[in-house]
Parts: C-alpha cells; structure tokens; sequence
C-alpha cells in the first residue's frame, strides 16, 4: 500500500497483495479483494465492494453501495453514482459484474448493472442495463456488438 495514502476509513478489509497509490480516498466499511490495484486520485466511498484482480485506475469516483466484481478494469476519471433523483434519501448503486471493462470517461447512472464480460466503451453515458458480454458506447450507451465481434476486432488492430 503507498505510503502517501491520505484518509482510510473504519473498518476497512483489504485482501492481500493490494495496491493502493497516492492521495486515494476509502471509505469506512469498503471490502477490497485480493490483488486490486487502486490508481491515484480515487475516491472510493463507505460502504463500496470491489472484488479481486481489479485495476482502478485513476481520478475515478466509486460512491456509496457500488459493487465491482472479480477482474474488473475501470479506467481514469469514470463515474459512477448513487442517487437516481438527487437529492434523494433513497440511494442505489451501481454493480459491475466479473470480467467487465468500463473504459476512460464513462459516467453510470445509479442502479445500473453491467454485465460479466461486459465492455462500456469510452465517455459512455450508461443510463440503463448493460447485457453480459456485449459492447455499449456513446450518449446515451447503446449495444454496438458482441464480446466476439469485439475480441476479432481487437486481435485485427493486435495483429497489424
């Protein structure tokens, strides 16, 4: 964990081999699993579950009830959020199941899940659901294909 860590909260359970950088914020009562990598600059709120083998990169934003499952990437300065009427009593947050890729920009209306394997492309606005193993981008985020036609796509750009 970096030593320039600057605010952890109350009972806070960190698995092992996790890495945390410079100035990052967590919240009382956050679970983070085994192996994750937490960038600079990230404000994990109370109450967050972030699973393990993770990669949160920085200047991300993960409020209160966000739940991240197992080998999630989340890239710089994604934001997720809680309240669906702000300023509301009532808050929900957003769940990102295994495997997920939520790429740089993307901001995640409250409530919303996104998918085992699923891809939110870059600056994506996600206002609803995203389906297991597909690929959404733009504003509003719409499904633009699957994680097949996606993986071909990128073994083409790999390759050449």
């Amino acid at each position: 964990m970096s030593e320039v860590l600057r605010h952890m909260g109350r009972n806070v359970r960190i698995g092992k081999d996790v890495r945390i950088w410079h100035f990052t914020y967590i919240g009382d009562d956050t679970e983070i699993g085994d192996g994750t990598k937490i960038g600079s600059l990230v404000h994990v709120d109370y109450g967050v579950k972030i699973g393990s083998r993770c990669k949160i990169e920085g200047s991300s934003y993960i409020p209160p009830l966000t739940v991240i499952g197992d080998d999630v990437f989340v890239g710089p300065g994604v934001v997720f959020t809680n309240d669906p009427y702000p300023m509301s009593p009532r808050m929900v947050g957003v769940t990102v199941e295994d495997g997920a890729v939520v790429c740089a920009g993307a901001m995640l209306k409250a409530g919303v899940r996104v998918g085992a394997k699923a891809i939110v492309g870059m600056g994506a606005v996600v206002t609803r659901d995203v389906p297991p193993e597909t690929v959404v981008f733009g504003n509003p985020a719409r499904v633009r294909y699957s994680l097949d036609e996606y993986l071909e796509k990128k073994g083409k750009w790999e390759e050449s």
